[in-house]
């Protein structure tokens, strides 16, 4: 019976079991919004009583009766439900105030139901049905209007001005205006507050990601150092207590450093939009780094090619992270006790290679370049759209490649040489 109906009737009126009964699809907690009963109420009483004052000025129109006020009552009370059914209460109050106008009754603010009900549907979502309705009586009254009007009353009635339908035809497409114009603007806050929220979810995820990454660095190292030290001081405790000391002063002040880091990344999230109390590390920190490394036997060679410029703080945090990872990732993973660093600077960028000569000590099947280590390396330069390039080099060793894109604006550093030789620092 459904697919024998026309498709228009199919499209304004929905299937017939929808027709009486809330939207399908839509949201449950329809069902559960609460009935406007005041704003109704105060609808109906001046739809009732302004439509008698309306009668006064309309000689050639019926004044309401019982039957009138009726069909105005129940076109009020219809709007009750138009947020729990609005395509019927949009049928519903055109229906009823058709027959109202067919049975001559004078105009007057029953418009303003007409309104509300496709108001309510048009936001609702279900444009077609309102169109549909509202047509539909624009179509009654033209048919009553010049067709009907010998068959229905007033009595001794004659075809209705074409000002009249003009009239009528005015508040429809006034009432659709109005509330196209505020359905859109509605779906453009919506997608706007949806857009904001995902950028503040995105926003957080950012901030998750970079402060897990700078977790993974300080403890990634740290507790590689830790381990070196510990295994080293367990090993020497009854042969060479004196070297196992010292292996607990390693790991006392790389366990202190590390508290430190960790708090200050922590105190990011507790104080938040507040700056950190101490300067993020950076490059000028890199002796520490290797003094580290030695004490997990691992001897490092530092060498700083081209001039030297101020970096950015971000560019300056990623060259310290790359290379403290770097440099993690040779004393867990590689058999080589020595690594090499080079930093070159060049116009508008700084290049980083870390090089040990080997062999891999990781475990059989670990993908190269699957750790989390470089995965963070990679996500630091391409934050500042930079790379890294990591792999095992054609005669051996790993090497670990990152190039760091720098701003125009950096200058020179105060009080460093701009001569090009490269300094560098051996590690004994």
């Amino acid at each position: 019976m459904e697919n024998a109906r026309p498709p228009w009737m199919r499209r304004c009126l929905g299937p017939a079991w929808e027709r009486w009964s809330p939207v399908r699809g839509e949201p449950k907690s329809r069902a559960g919004v609460r009935l406007p009963w005041i704003s109704t109420a105060a609808v109906t009483v001046f739809v009732t009583v302004g439509s008698g004052f309306a009668a006064h000025n309309q000689p050639d129109r019926l004044p309401p009766d019982a039957f009138a006020r009726a069909l105005l009552v129940l076109g009020g009370a219809l709007l009750l439900f138009r947020h729990r059914y609005p395509r019927t209460v949009a049928i519903g109050t055109s229906a009823s105030a058709a027959v109202y106008f067919a049975a001559g009754y004078a105009y007057g603010p029953v418009f303003l139901t007409i309104a509300l009900g496709a108001f309510a549907a048009i936001l609702a979502g279900h444009r077609v049905v309102a169109w549909c309705a509202l047509g539909g009586l624009w179509v009654s009254h033209l048919l009553v209007g010049h067709w009907l009007y010998r068959r229905l009353p007033p009595p001794h009635d004659g075809p209705a001005p074409w000002s009249d339908e003009l009239f009528v035809a005015a508040l429809m497409v006034a009432v659709v205006a109005v509330s196209e114009l505020v359905r859109v603007r509605r779906e453009q806050l919506a997608r706007v507050r949806a857009e904001r929220a995902a950028a503040e979810r995105r926003r957080a995820d950012e901030e998750r990601l970079r402060i897990a990454r700078e977790l993974h660095d300080v403890l990634a190292h740290s507790i590689s150092v830790i381990n070196v030290q510990a295994g080293v001081g367990l090993a020497l405790l009854d042969s060479d207590p004196e070297q196992a000391r010292a292996a607990l002063t390693t790991i006392k002040a790389a366990s202190k450093e590390a508290l430190g880091e960790v708090r200050q990344v922590l105190d990011t999230l507790r104080t938040r939009g507040d700056a950190p109390r101490s300067p993020a590390p950076g490059l000028d920190r890199l002796p520490e780094l290797t003094e580290q490394a030695k004490g997990a036997g691992l001897s490092v060679a530092v060498t700083t090619e081209g001039a030297r410029v101020a970096l950015p703080p971000g560019a300056d945090l990623a060259a310290f992270r790359i290379v403290q990872e770097a440099l993690t990732n040779v004393v867990r993973h590689s058999g080589s006790r020595s690594a090499r660093v080079l930093l070159r600077h060049t116009p508008g960028a700084l290049e980083i290679r870390v090089d040990d000569d080997g062999p891999a000590t990781a475990v059989t099947g670990d993908p190269a370049g699957g750790g989390n280590g470089l995965a963070g390396m990679r996500e630091r330069a391409a934050a500042l759209g930079g790379t890294v390039e990591a792999g095992p080099r054609p005669d051996g060793g790993f090497r670990v490649r990152a190039r760091i894109p720098l701003t125009a604006a950096a200058g020179p550093a105060a009080g460093t040489d701009t001569a090009t030789p490269a300094a560098t620092e051996e590690e004994p």
